[in-house]
């Protein structure tokens, strides 16, 4: 018996116009990422971390990688 595989969706139609499937995902990431941002700043959590930058940015890369994955499965 032959596995099956799954394939990535390559385009999603929003009103006539073909947008790659990864875009819906990165948008709704980088809103996810922003409300989180805004939770651990008023938290004061930055001020405890060496480099701030670099946490906002594994923080994207957190989200938006499970994102992704859900699409291969």
């Amino acid at each position: 018996m032959l596995p099956t595989v799954h394939t990535m969706p390559r385009e999603l139609a929003v009103f006539g116009v073909l947008l790659p499937t990864i875009l819906p995902l990165f948008l709704f990431s980088l809103v996810l990422q922003g409300a989180l941002d805004w939770v651990l700043g008023r938290l004061g959590l930055y001020r405890h971390l060496w480099h701030p930058a670099l946490v906002r940015m594994c923080l994207l890369v957190c989200i938006f990688g499970p994102l992704i994955a859900t699409l291969y499965t």
